[in-house]
């Protein structure tokens, strides 16, 4: 047994030092051998930790496997903090697939769990609160969010945990921010700065991306661009080269626009454009995680090819073949993924024509996925007058305003905001935050298949027309209703309006 504990610490260490490859075959003869001794709780933890270095690769489906394998063996052995490092990581996936609803329910429960373990106000008990936090915030129900981010917080001091605190005052600030609250915001950024600048922090990246964004955006807010510029342009000059991929890091490109575009000086506005399109384009594209390890390879041996053809010219002739064998393959297989994408999205948006053709014919119902207004029956004379408010605010558009969330919409209601969550959750079977993305979704699909002029919009433009803030939200909800990309989208139905004119 003393072999398998030494091989896991090998892999940990490994992956601390992000050798995942060779931490993960440690992890794989370490399970083996625990297996073997039929050690379920060693079992659980080595499907964690492979679990872990299976997210941080963007493999989120094995990562998922890993975690759900590592749970069975813990609720096997009814060990409960096994059970809840296996819940963290399903937490994390679950958030990035969109599923908020399944990782807040695995959220309370690991929190339910944790007072009855060694975890209770350790690092792990911060870890699963500010989980909680995220996905309150992916849910844009900003009191919660604050609830367990508060709670984190104390744990957090009292432990001396300065990376959960740095976290942790960054997230006030976006929480903040979002709120309209921008001196509150700043006050907690700058905080989270002060700590970045004076302590020894890892894994700093984030950290430092988030706080850049979210102080020069609530600087933009507030009408001074003078002070958003420079700490955009300072951001994006220091940001590392993986970072450019990082959503806020994208967004700062586009705020640096917006900034110049105030300020009237739109040559460096649209340079500024540009570079934000190029980036959210690329950010956009699926990446199919087998074609990106083979082109990473690739480029890694053409760079050592060429030194080597620098070096030795004696093997010029078959390097250079080799050099070229590859660029040629690496292209092959590019643009293969590229025309098999192409082929599947014109797939789903034929049948996503269906879906908007046939339902339009059965009384106008929801367009997406083929969801349809459950039929329910209902006593309660206050729930009545809740639907009948809700259908109300639906016929007048409500939901494409930029402020429609659950507090001003119950306000509108003259209800309390559990009560509308509540309400919606029985009468529309989904949370208030998919209901309100379903309904924005199903309305820009209706009207760039009608308004040519909508589809001229840029798609910054379209999502501030059906309520979002940024591009990315608008391009992020209409693909997973969709799975296509809005741009997508609207090139094909150009090309099938411009085909129907060619027929006529």
């Amino acid at each position: 047994m003393q072999e398998a504990f030494s091989l896991v610490d090998k892999g940990f260490d490994l992956y601390s030092s992000e050798d995942y490859d060779v931490g993960m075959q440690f992890y794989d003869q370490a399970l083996k051998i625990s297996k073997e001794l039929k050690n379920d709780s060693l079992v659980s933890i080595i499907h964690t930790l492979k679990g872990h270095i299976h997210l941080r690769n963007g493999k989120n489906k094995d990562a998922l496997q890993e975690y759900t394998k590592g749970l069975e063996f813990a609720e096997f052995t009814e060990h409960e903090e096994l059970e809840v490092k296996a819940n963290a990581g399903l937490i994390v996936i679950l958030r990035r697939m969109n599923r908020s609803e399944k990782a807040l329910n695995i959220a309370l429960r690991s929190l339910e769990i944790i007072p009855k373990t060694n975890m209770y106000r350790k690092g792990a008990h911060v870890s699963i609160l500010v989980l909680s936090s995220e996905v309150y915030l992916a849910r844009e129900e900003y009191d919660s969010t604050l609830f367990y981010v508060e709670k984190a917080l104390e744990i957090s001091k009292e432990l001396s945990y300065k990376e959960a605190i740095l976290d942790l005052y960054i997230k006030k600030g976006m929480v903040y921010y979002h709120k309209k609250q921008y001196n509150a915001s700043l006050d907690y950024l700058l905080k989270a700065k002060d700590i970045l600048t004076t302590q020894e922090i890892s894994n700093k990246a984030f950290p430092i991306i988030n706080t850049t964004y979210y102080t020069a955006s609530c600087y933009y807010e507030q009408g001074l661009y003078d002070k958003a510029i420079p700490i955009l342009e300072d951001g994006i000059n220091n940001f590392e080269e993986t970072d450019f991929f990082k959503p806020p890091a994208i967004r700062a490109h586009l705020l640096l626009a917006n900034c110049y575009n105030e300020k009237k000086d739109y040559e460096k506005g649209s340079f500024w454009q540009n570079k934000y399109m190029e980036l959210n384009e690329a950010y956009q594209k699926d990446k199919d995680q087998t074609i990106d390890i083979i082109h990473e390879k690739e480029t890694n041996q053409l760079e050592q090819k060429i030194t080597d053809l620098e070096n030795d010219q004696r093997q010029a002739k078959t390097r250079l073949f080799i050099f070229l064998f590859i660029i040629s393959l690496a292209l092959i297989i590019l643009t293969y993924g590229y025309i098999k994408k192409q082929k599947s999205n014109n797939v789903v948006f034929q049948n996503l024509m269906q879906e908007i053709n046939q339902l339009e014919s059965i009384n106008k119902q929801t367009v997406v996925k083929g969801l349809t207004k459950k039929e329910i029956f209902i006593d309660d004379q206050k729930i009545k007058e809740i639907i009948k408010g809700i259908e109300k605010l639906e016929t007048q558009e409500y939901f494409l305003k930029s402020d429609c969330n659950l507090r001003t919409m119950a306000k509108k209601l003259k209800t309390n905001t559990t009560y509308l969550s509540q309400t919606i959750n029985q009468y529309k079977e989904k949370s208030f935050t998919e209901y309100i993305n379903d309904l924005r979704i199903n309305y820009v699909l209706k009207r760039l298949q009608e308004d040519t002029k909508f589809r001229s919009y840029a798609i910054q433009s379209i999502a501030t027309e059906i309520g979002y803030k940024s591009s990315y939200s608008l391009v992020k909800h209409f693909k997973a209703k969709t799975g296509i990309n809005p741009s997508f989208y609207i090139k094909s139905l150009n090309k099938q309006e411009t085909a129907s004119e060619i027929k006529v």
